[in-house]
């Protein structure tokens, strides 16, 4: 079974306090994820910021508009350098997600590490290649548009 990773780097021309206050917010994950993953928070009084331990549930609709439940824990925080996710039940066999940020010259780069391992063996390899590292990709991208605008970058 194999287990696949997936990066993506973003270049934001502001302060890392910036940065690290929008992505450390659990309430702004909605905001950046594209409506047709259907996207629903349902775990009640969030807080403000994220901390190790912290468990969220969500529903989303991942493919061809089938709800599921994805339930993560944030396993990981190291305020202003990074914060790690890691599924405890969902549509992944394995997902581990690093969320890292550093300062660079005139700004931050946000860098996304993806560990994750799809379902169902075989099936999930062929998966893998046809739908959802595609998936990823347009999501990613989606995160990329609404970043930019949010931070105002033209």
């Amino acid at each position: 079974m194999a287990v696949y990773t997936f990066r993506k780097t973003q270049f934001i021309p502001t302060s890392i306090d910036l940065v690290w206050d929008f992505i450390s917010s659990p309430h702004n994950l909605k905001k950046i994820t594209p409506a047709s993953m259907g996207f629903e928070v349902i775990t009640r009084d969030l807080p403000k910021k994220m901390y190790a331990g912290m468990i969220i549930a969500y529903h989303v609709r991942p493919l061809m508009g089938i709800r599921t439940t994805w339930v993560t824990e944030i396993t990981h925080i190291n305020e202003l350098k990074y914060f790690v996710d890691e599924q405890r039940f969902g549509p992944y066999t394995m997902w581990h997600h690093q969320h890292l940020i550093e300062p660079v010259e005139g700004g931050v780069m946000m860098t996304d590490i993806i560990d994750y391992q799809p379902p169902m063996g075989f099936l999930g390899a062929i998966a893998n290649s046809l739908i959802i590292r595609k998936k990823l990709e347009e999501i990613f991208l989606f995160r990329k548009t609404k970043l930019e605008a949010y931070f105002g970058i033209q």
